[in-house]
């Protein structure tokens, strides 16, 4: 029995199925314009398009789009975050397939590596364009969109350390966020006409020089 100040069960019900309902066509109208931005980008092998564009290839509303993204910046970090998930979604599948904790890190080091490099036959301007602006002007939205990868960084961290894998007194996370960073930079850093583009730094190399920071003796 519902006391007087409370609404009764049926309207409750009937307000949350409609909460669930919006939600649920809100989700649907934003991975629209997602997926309209992203085929975009394919076709023109840059971030250099319009809202305008996005709305018309989504058939959606400019006024739908404002009630998602607060403008295009938004709509690209939207897509960047994505990105960034499905990679760690992808890597942590990878890593799976091992028992042994430093395997499992070793696993994801090296495909962090490959999944970073730039690869001259793959227009990826998300990665290319938007990211290195991104890191000068937003900082703290990097950060959030890199959170996936450090958070199973750490995890696999955390169970070598459970192992008694790791030096003694490794901060997991910390190490984890210091090993993305490292790995990320080696690879987004090749190109040029010097030794290590000639002679590419492979996987094996950035696996070997990271795990001397935190792999025990």
């Amino acid at each position: 029995m519902t006391s007087p100040s409370e609404e009764p069960a049926w309207k409750q019900r009937a307000v949350e199925r409609s909460i669930k309902t919006a939600k649920l066509r809100a989700a649907q109208r934003v991975q629209r314009f997602l997926d309209a931005a992203q085929s975009i980008i394919i076709e023109k092998g840059s971030t250099d398009f319009t809202v305008q564009e996005v709305v018309d290839r989504s058939r959606q509303s400019l006024r739908s789009f404002y009630l998602q993204f607060d403008g295009k910046h938004e709509l690209l970090l939207a897509l960047f975050e994505d990105a960034l998930s499905r990679s760690s979604d992808q890597i942590r599948a990878a890593t799976a397939n091992h028992t042994d904790p430093i395997k499992r890190l070793k696993v994801a080091v090296e495909l962090l590596f490959e999944a970073s490099r730039p690869d001259p036959t793959a227009k990826r301007p998300l990665f290319t364009d938007f990211a290195p602006r991104l890191l000068v002007s937003h900082p703290d939205e990097v950060k959030i969109a890199h959170a996936p990868l450090v958070a199973l960084l750490t995890e696999l961290m955390e169970a070598a350390s459970d192992a008694g894998e790791l030096r003694a007194g490794v901060n997991a996370k910390r190490m984890a966020s210091m090993t993305m960073q490292t790995v990320m930079f080696i690879a987004q850093s090749s190109g040029g006409s010097d030794e290590a583009t000639v002679h590419p730094i492979t996987a094996d190399e950035v696996w070997d020089f990271c795990s001397q920071g935190f792999i025990g003796s």
